[in-house]
C-alpha cells in the first residue's frame, strides 16, 4: 500500500520501502499493530522544496494509512540533482 500510494503521488525514479517493525517489538508504539516503516525516494516533484515541506508531501501521500496502518515512518526525499 505504502510503494503503490508513493509511486502514485510521486512517479519517483527510485524508491524503495522497508518494513522496520520487527527492530520495535515491545515498543509502546508497536503494540497497536501499526508498522514502522523506512522510505528512500528520488523523485522530481521534491526538486527546490525544503526537508519539512518534502516529508508534509510524504504524509500527505499516506493520507488515512498514518492513523490506520503505519506508527512511524522514516523518510529519505532527494530529487535527482542531489543524488
Amino acid at each position: 500500500m505504502i510503494e503503490q500510494r508513493l509511486r502514485d503521488a510521486f512517479a519517483p525514479d527510485e524508491l524503495e520501502v522497508i518494513d522496520e517493525s520487527h527492530l520495535h517489538r515491545g515498543h509502546p508504539g508497536a503494540r497497536d499493530g501499526r508498522g514502522h516503516f523506512r522510505v528512500r525516494i528520488v523523485a522530481d516533484a521534491f526538486h527546490g522544496l525544503p526537508r519539512l515541506a518534502r516529508h508534509r508531501r510524504v504524509y500527505a501521500a499516506m493520507g488515512e494509512l498514518m492513523q490506520t496502518e503505519i506508527h512511524a515512518l522514516n523518510i529519505e526525499a532527494y530529487s535527482k540533482n542531489e543524488i
